[in-house]
Formats: C-alpha cells, sequence, structure tokens
C-alpha cells in the first residue's frame, strides 16, 4: 500500500513498503506554484506513485524533478514522469546529466545544478548542495528546502522496516542497525567513507535542519544538527576504518 502524510507545511511524503526488502521506499512532493517531486521511485512503483499524487496535485503539471543520485529509486521512472508531466525537467548534478541521467533515463535533457544554486518554486526554496559519495555515488547532491528548513537526505539515515511517517524520537538507533545488518550482508560498503565524508557531513549539519526527510524510514523532526553530527559519529565508527 502507497500511503501519503504530509511531513512539513506542503511536503508530502509517499510511501511504498515493499516487504520483500522489508523496505520503505520514499518520494517528497512539494506543493507549490511549481509543483517539485524528489525521488521518482523505480518504474514498478510509478502507477502507485503517480495515484498518490493525483491525490495532492494534478500530476501533469509536475514542474521539477529532484533526485541525489543515478539509481533505480532515484529516478528509475523519470521518463514515465516527463512523458506524464510535459512540463517536468529533472534537476540533479553536472556529473550525473553527463555520465547517466540524460543518456539513459531522461525524456528531456536534464537541468544540472551547481553546489549551492537555488531553485524557487513559488513560496519555497530549494538550494542544492553537491555531496559526492554521500550517501553514496560520485555524483551525488542532496536538496535543503530553507524556507521550512527541511533536509532531503536521500539514503542517509536509512531505516529497515514499515515505520511510522514522521517521528520526534531519534532516529540514530535505527540507523545504526541498519548498518550493522547491511554490513554483515551482500549490501556491504553501499555507503562508502571517503576523505570527504566527515567534512560534507558537518556542512550538512550546519544548516541546522528542523525535518529530515529520508528515502526509506521515517521522516524525523527535531534537531537535525545533533542527528547529523551523531550519524557522522556513527560512520566514522561503523565504516571510517583504522
Amino acid at each position: 500500500m502507497t500511503t501519503v502524510s504530509e511531513i512539513a507545511p506542503d511536503l508530502f511524503r509517499i510511501s511504498t513498503y515493499v516487504p520483500e526488502a522489508d523496505l520503505q521506499f520514499n518520494q517528497f512532493l512539494l506543493r507549490d506554484e511549481q509543483p517539485l517531486l524528489l525521488h521518482t521511485g523505480m518504474r514498478g512503483l510509478f502507477p502507485a506513485v503517480r495515484d498518490a499524487v493525483a491525490t495532492l496535485i494534478e500530476p501533469s503539471t509536475l514542474r521539477w524533478i529532484g533526485f541525489s543520485h543515478f539509481e533505480a529509486d532515484e529516478c528509475g521512472s523519470l521518463r514515465e514522469w516527463q512523458t506524464l508531466a510535459p512540463q517536468a525537467t529533472a534537476l540533479c548534478s553536472l556529473v550525473g546529466k553527463l555520465v547517466s541521467v540524460d543518456d539513459v533515463v531522461a525524456a528531456r535533457p536534464a537541468q544540472a545544478l551547481e553546489d549551492d544554486e537555488v531553485i524557487c518554486t513559488g513560496k519555497y526554496r530549494l538550494r542544492f548542495l553537491k555531496t559526492p559519495h554521500v550517501p553514496h555515488c560520485w555524483d551525488a547532491g542532496l536538496f535543503f528546502e530553507e524556507t521550512q528548513g527541511t533536509l532531503l537526505c536521500s539514503d542517509l539515515f536509512h531505516q529497515l522496516g514499515d515505520v511510522e511517517p514522521l517521528t520526534s524520537s531519534e532516529i540514530i538507533s535505527r540507523a545504526r542497525q541498519t548498518l550493522v545488518d547491511y554490513e554483515s550482508g551482500p549490501f556491504a560498503s553501499y555507503l562508502p567513507y571517503t576523505p570527504q565524508t566527515a567534512a560534507i557531513l558537518k556542512r550538512l549539519a550546519q544548516l541546522k535542519p528542523r525535518t529530515l526527510a529520508p528515502m526509506h524510514g521515517s521522516a524525523y523532526s527535531g534537531n537535525g544538527e545533533q542527528a547529523i553530527d551523531e550519524l557522522a559519529r556513527l560512520f566514522k565508527e561503523l565504516l571510517g576504518g583504522a
């Protein structure tokens, strides 16, 4: 079942739980003058996500489609969305545009964003932050909605299970368990730790987000700076090596 929950003003979490993976796949719809969808989901999820978006806006009016990096759950159904919404433009990093997105999944050329570039959707502002290899892939970037203080954090704070849409309890323990489970199984090393990881996470923490919106698991409302600092320590402990 696909569910829709408002996690911040005009920002809706669209979530589908896939039992085989024990994992939620979340997209986020920002309802504004120029509606924006963060993450498309895989192609197989497109009908369910489209129908969920239709409860919030007319899907054909979608203007922007953003995502962190080239991966099926990030942009797998981009072509289907762009076919449905003729004005929808993909937003990604320059690396993503050049090496993958335009050639593989886009119906029209993506708009490459520079570090700190801002997209205004009307009353909301999304700042793009280059975050190579955070969470993973060299083309990675994240979006920060400045008006309400929401960090769309992709695979950061990844949580397993069919969990609640929004929590004000800490989510580090869930993120820790996911990392422990993954590092001991077939998904080991899915999050790299590079010489830039700590600095990138510090930069994200300095944004002082009030809401964290992961692709997998509950969104978090609270002290985002503290949560990211705790995540940085967790990454160093479990992924940073000696």
